[in-house]
């Protein structure tokens, strides 16, 4: 059996890391599409930036979602009618939902379209890759985003008051791939783009 390339650095050289792999990193590296080059592992810091950025976005959706329904069905409350206040109840629980639904489709939508980016990671210089080299499909990013980041660690999150979702989100910090819990489900990295 043959012993793994070392780079310059003494450890093994694994392929689609364009700097010595992380301390300890043995497991499954990120292999690249050979169109694309080699992938550099993105930092947490960047993941932190990309996430609010993200959140941003959606929180100026969700006010204009809002500002829409909210007007629509609050023309009988300014003329002094009964029905008015229900309106207005009616306009925000649908201004709800709708900003519900766009928060949940955003992040897999965008990510489908660009393969793996977001506004958010647009903007820091970031994707979403899968391990193996595939294309990032529909199936794939609404499993990571919706079901395991925002159900799945949500619920756990409320159950552990919060503890869950912290713990999602600083794994990165000392996982030898940066990879956070979600990612490990769905087998995923975030990489400079």
């Amino acid at each position: 059996m043959s012993e793994p390339p070392r780079h310059e650095s003494g450890l093994p050289a694994f392929e689609g890391y364009t700097s010595p792999p992380p301390p300890g990193a043995g497991g499954l590296a990120v292999e690249a599409e050979p169109s694309q080059g080699r992938y550099v592992l993105a930092g947490w810091w960047s993941r932190v930036a990309a996430t609010l950025l993200d959140g941003i976005v959606i929180g100026i959706g969700a006010v204009l979602v809002m500002l829409i329904f909210g007007s629509a069905f609050s023309v009988g409350f300014f003329d002094g009618e009964d029905s008015g206040a229900g309106a207005i109840a009616v306009g925000l629980t649908i201004g709800i939902i709708s900003t519900s639904i766009i928060a949940l489709l955003y992040a897999p939508l965008m990510m489908t379209r660009t393969n793996g980016k977001t506004l958010g990671r647009m903007a820091v210089g970031n994707r979403v890759v899968r391990a193996k080299g595939q294309e990032m499909t529909l199936g794939v990013a609404v499993v990571r985003e919706v079901l395991v980041k925002t159900l799945l660690f949500g619920f756990i999150g409320t159950i552990t008051i919060g503890i869950a979702s912290l713990v999602d989100v600083l794994w990165p910090l000392w996982d030898d791939e940066n990879r956070a819990l979600h990612d490990f489900v769905v087998d995923t990295r975030t990489v400079k783009d």
